[in-house]
């Protein structure tokens, strides 16, 4: 949501403060997208003004709502630390804030003070054919290095100025990959007890302020076990792992390409794999990179026997990052908008 605060509140700083007619302008791109895309499910990252958007949601059509945190305020107008939520056309019928197991969190080495850098939302959601479906709302530790040094002190001299800002540098974002590492795995480790408990099927979806290939959060994805017999593996262990959504749509987009090549008789090749390239769902300058994600779990999984949904269309709304118009697009979204299409398997 990027710093959704209703005015005359500030965000961060105190004179961050949205005019009124830049929030409408704010609520009229959220609106607008919604609109044109009708999703059933929506997670949230970056809330301070929660019943403004509890009640925007409302208006289009969004009945149910949730959180399960509240930014901090200082000096009575000045929020951090935002949140995460929920909102959804079908019925949300338990609600919580995912708690690690403190026991492993201490034997991997974490002190006993370690927490989430912003509560997991996890909300149970009764859909369509799957029935109560364990939606869970993340917002990772950014890369932000968690040191501070003053960059201007005149009390050393500039070599030495450098060496402690470099140090802070290196340092800060080692501790910001062990705390964004420490929160996937801890909240894997919740997700699958909860799965062994409820049987539920598992969405989980956010700004994971990561690439999933790399080697911090691709344990999000395990489904290998070393060591383990391999009949035993085979007959349980696909119930639960995670599965990115993308490679669920580009599974089905190729599956679809070789019947349609195998039943045409000119050989004529479709060319929609060529064409199918991931977006990006984040650019800093020059670069760009996918850290948001929608992972789901084997009822979503066509190579699954027991699946009732596949992953039919996977979108990354970036017009307002690729092509923004400025009365339309400046006060929106940092990030690409993940979007994906489940239909039911026939």
């Amino acid at each position: 949501m990027f710093n959704y605060l209703e005015p005359p509140n500030a965000y961060y700083e105190f004179e961050r403060i949205y005019t009124a007619e830049q929030w409408a302008r704010k609520q009229r791109w959220i609106t607008e997208y919604i609109n044109e895309q009708q999703p059933d499910v929506i997670g949230f990252q970056e809330i301070f003004s929660i019943e403004s958007l509890k009640e925007l949601m409302l208006n289009q059509g969004y009945n149910h709502f949730a959180v399960v945190d509240k930014p901090h305020v200082i000096d009575d107008f000045i929020f951090k630390h935002p949140v995460v939520g929920i909102a959804s056309k079908y019925p949300i019928v338990d609600v919580i804030a995912v708690e690690h197991d403190e026991e492993l969190a201490c034997s991997l080495g974490l002190t006993q003070a370690f927490s989430f850098s912003r509560k997991v939302l996890r909300a149970t959601v009764t859909l369509p054919h799957l029935g109560d479906t364990d939606c869970y709302v993340v917002h990772f530790k950014s890369k932000r290095g968690m040191l501070e040094v003053d960059e201007h002190n005149k009390a050393v001299t500039a070599e030495q100025n450098i060496v402690d800002i470099l140090k802070a540098n290196v340092a800060g974002s080692w501790g910001s990959t062990i705390q964004r590492g420490s929160e996937a795995t801890l909240l894997m480790i919740q997700m699958i007890t909860r799965r062994e408990a409820t049987q539920n099927p598992m969405v989980l979806m956010g700004d994971f302020n990561n690439d999933l290939s790399d080697g911090v959060l691709n344990h999000l994805l395990t489904n290998t076990l070393r060591f383990a017999p391999a009949m035993d593996a085979k007959a349980y262990l696909a119930k639960y792992c995670l599965y990115d959504s993308w490679a669920l749509f580009e599974k089905l987009v190729i599956t679809g390409d070789d019947a349609q090549q195998a039943n045409n008789s000119d050989g004529e090749n479709t060319a929609q794999t060529a064409r199918l390239t991931r977006k990006a769902t984040h650019y800093f300058g020059t670069s760009s990179s996918v850290l948001d994600y929608i992972l789901l779990s084997c009822e979503f999984d066509p190579s699954y026997d027991d699946s009732f949904f596949e992953v039919s269309n996977h979108n990354t709304y970036d017009r307002h990052l690729i092509n923004p118009e400025y009365e339309r697009d400046d006060l929106t979204t940092d990030h690409g908008v993940v979007c994906i299409t489940l239909n039911l398997r026939t």
